[in-house]
């Protein structure tokens, strides 16, 4: 079994900046891909960024790419999300989410993912 905790939510005002953090426990973390999600109220939850369980593949959604990175330290058992250039439409809560990671893929799918955090909010003021 793999617990995920994040921190590092909060409010912050459109045009600043923000890292989350995930540290999982319970199992050889690098063996796992990993991944970022967010809700917005009324809406689905949805991909934000992902990384493979080596770190040398990552992949975005549109609506983040250039402004968000994904990142991870196998040594220290964390993956970070840096999130900068924040826009009001990026409040959400943000979810950290993790899977067996076979070869070196990311995956995009929330039913791909076996393990979640409890999700830390973001927003984001205009």
């Amino acid at each position: 079994q793999v617990q995920l905790v994040e921190s590092g939510g909060g409010l912050v005002q459109a045009g600043g900046s923000l890292r989350l953090s995930c540290v999982p426990s319970g199992r050889t973390f690098s063996g796992y891909a990993m991944a970022w999600f967010r809700q917005a109220p009324g809406k689905e939850r949805e991909l934000v960024a992902a990384i493979n369980r080596g770190g040398g593949l990552t992949s975005y959604s549109e609506s983040v790419k250039g402004r968000f990175t994904i990142s991870r330290d196998n040594a220290k058992n964390t993956v970070s999300l840096q999130m900068n250039s924040l826009k009001p439409d990026d409040t959400a809560v943000y979810y950290c989410a993790a899977r067996e990671g076979l070869g070196g893929s990311t995956w995009s799918q929330v039913w791909e993912y076996t393990y979640w955090g409890q999700g830390t909010q973001v927003t984001v003021s205009s």
